[in-house]
């Protein structure tokens, strides 16, 4: 049984190798991020940099610096970390105290200041 899943595994991978060929360029980690994720950052941004076209020109730059540098599941899961972090009680004390959520958190805040570094600063 567990064969005849290895060799289907295999077989479909194979069908997905071909299909995708070699003239396919691998994907873009910079759009990796969904629209809506995009659109939410770029609102955020303006709330706190100001509803001007000036803001929405560095807010998107920012995003897509921050785009960059990190993959967008890596942003998903330090920005869990902190609205966990916001609450009260055991849960949200564990997020605060673990060494690799504060590795996380760390990731996006670099990423957060580069992005600040070229787009609000140039």
């Amino acid at each position: 049984m567990i064969r005849r899943l290895a060799e289907r595994g295999a077989l479909a991978g194979l069908v997905l190798a071909s299909l995708v060929g070699p003239g396919l360029a691998a994907p873009d980690l910079e759009n990796d991020y969904p629209t809506e994720a995009r659109v939410d950052y770029v609102f955020g941004c303006m709330a706190a940099n100001g509803q001007t076209r000036e803001a929405l020109q560095r807010c998107s730059c920012s995003l897509d610096a921050l785009a960059s540098i990190l993959p967008y599941d890596k942003y998903v899961q330090a920005s869990t970390i902190l609205s966990m972090r916001q609450g009260i009680g055991q849960r949200s004390n564990e997020f605060r105290s673990t060494k690799m959520f504060d590795d996380k958190v760390a990731d996006l805040r670099r990423a957060q200041a580069e992005a600040e570094i070229r787009c609000f600063r140039g």
